[in-house]
């Protein structure tokens, strides 16, 4: 019960690793509220709620900055706190350089970067209250070492990296720590398609020779939320078998 009391906010928790984040907050005792626009967000908190967990679903764009901010301050005047933002939420819009339109590039950064900065700034007012809070955001091995066909999504990636470091040093006085997770390759609905030979090469290039689970992803944000991190901040925590070395 590592997060007992606590209330979270898993952005794209509906499914893959932010349901993975979602389950794994709410076993650890944390009041969990799921930010997604995807509906399976209901049946995912109701299974939450069946195993004994407390678990919201909200339908929200995390790039509608008038609704998070809304969504934001209602949590907060119903629990009076609000703990944990795990920024999840992203898209993969993918298209090598020459070939990558302007709705494509606007798309992912509109998502994955603009998103993340809506609700943080959103949810940071209430952890500055309280003197208490944790962002935790979802970065990628992309954003460290670019990969083919990714230009969007690397550099958004990178960014949240950036943001993360920065929010460090202006809110770690009011005792907020901000880190990252950086994915390498997890088996979610996202990668599904991937044939499985494909897969298969894909593991044998990983040093652990197998592929990650988003329960793997979601240990790396626990510890991040949890009282044992309360000294680590800035830091960018690769999960991803040894791939990125």
């Amino acid at each position: 019960m590592r997060l007992k009391d606590k209330v979270a906010i898993v952005t794209g928790g509906a499914r893959g690793i932010g349901k993975a984040i979602s389950e794994l907050f709410a076993k650890e005792g944390a009041a969990v509220i799921i930010w997604d626009l995807l509906d399976v967000g209901k049946e995912t908190a109701e299974s939450i709620q069946a195993n004994g967990g407390k678990a919201t679903f909200t339908k929200i764009s995390v790039t509608d900055k008038e609704a998070v901010e809304a969504e934001a301050k209602r949590i907060f005047e119903e629990y009076g706190r609000l703990d944990i933002l795990a920024n999840n939420a992203g898209i993969v819009k993918d298209r090598t350089l020459l070939k990558m339109s302007m709705d494509e590039w606007n798309a992912v950064m509109n998502v994955n970067l603009t998103g993340v900065f809506i609700c943080t700034k959103a949810c940071v007012p209430y952890m500055i209250e309280n003197k208490y809070g944790r962002i935790i955001s979802a970065a990628s091995t992309s954003g460290m070492r670019g990969n083919y066909g990714q230009t969007n999504y690397s550099a958004t990636k990178a960014g949240v990296i950036g943001m993360a470091k920065t929010w460090t040093l202006e809110l770690g006085k009011y005792g907020i720590t901000a880190n990252v997770i950086a994915p390498g390759y997890t088996v979610t609905d996202m990668t599904a398609t991937i044939p499985e030979e494909t897969a298969k090469m894909f593991a044998k290039q990983i040093p652990v020779r197998f592929l990650g689970d988003p329960m793997d992803i979601a240990h790396g944000y626990l510890y991040f939320a949890s009282p044992e991190a309360r000294y680590v901040s800035g830091v960018c925590l690769n999960i991803d078998g040894g791939a990125a070395r």
